[in-house]
């Protein structure tokens, strides 16, 4: 298993003010891989500063599935050393059916053959909606993998899968060698899955309920151990959606529990 990684939206207000300075102190906590996001527009001053700092980005996040041009992301991946470019998000309303389903995995596979002449593999991240939508009985997400070509990769959020009603490591483990990257993320769940509202801002406004009371991984609610176990090979992957406290220390945290407890 590789070293873990922290996706660089955690430290986002942070890298606003000072890029160099940031990328600096997440190694100073001990990371030597970050997560990019918002890389295309800085792709060479964020290489410059990845290289000084002594960090690799192996991973990035970026909305490419459904770009009209998705080349000029795929060149900035290059720029900046990316192996593996994951799409954070799809909405909601592609979720709904069966038929939704088959054509994002069409377009998702386009994009990968796109980017594996880049040398770039493609992956999708997942929110709570594709595990709280269930297609007979499966949750959206695992329709959407048997569909994929086998390059495509998938990073599991394990928090919001478990938010939108799944056991995540059992579907991490049906998941299986799919899962290249894994977030690391803890904090408090609903006693019973909610009923995500229609439209994406209902939905986002629900979930933030819960994105401002995540926790270093060991102190919330998430079987992160167990998480974990059932996808020994894929990357870790630190991320808060928001925190309370200093996310400095927040990130430390999850870097001391996963140095202690995932072996």
């Amino acid at each position: 298993m590789s070293a873990p990684s922290v996706q660089l939206y955690t430290v986002r207000d942070a890298l606003t003010a000072d890029l160099e300075g940031a990328l600096a102190r997440i190694a100073e906590i001990g990371y030597t891989r970050v997560e990019a996001f918002a890389f295309v527009e800085q792709a060479e001053r964020l290489r410059g500063a990845l290289d000084a700092a002594g960090l690799a980005a192996p991973t990035a996040h970026a909305s490419v599935i459904e770009a009209e041009d998705p080349e000029p992301t795929l060149a900035a991946a290059q720029e900046i050393g990316v192996e593996l470019l994951i799409d954070p998000y799809l909405p909601p309303d592609r979720w709904r059916t069966a038929d939704d389903v088959a054509r994002l995995a069409e377009k998702t596979n386009a994009v990968a053959a796109l980017a594996a002449q880049a040398g770039i593999t493609l992956g999708y991240h997942n929110h709570a909606w594709e595990t709280s939508t269930l297609i007979n009985d499966r949750h959206a997400l695992e329709v959407f993998a048997d569909a994929l070509e086998p390059g495509v990769a998938l990073e599991v959020d394990a928090f919001w899968a478990a938010f939108g009603g799944a056991d995540a490591p059992a579907l991490l483990r049906r998941l299986g060698d799919r899962v290249r990257a894994i977030h690391v993320k803890d904090g408090v769940l609903p006693s019973t899955p909610p009923r995500l509202p229609d439209g994406s801002e209902a939905i986002t406004a629900v979930m933030a309920q819960y994105t401002a009371q995540q926790r270093p991984a060991g102190s919330g609610e998430v079987d992160v151990a167990a998480s974990l176990r059932a996808a020994p090979r894929a990357l870790r992957v630190v991320e808060f959606d928001d925190y309370a406290g200093d996310v400095f220390e927040g990130i430390a945290a999850s870097l001391a529990w996963l140095r202690e407890h995932d072996a």
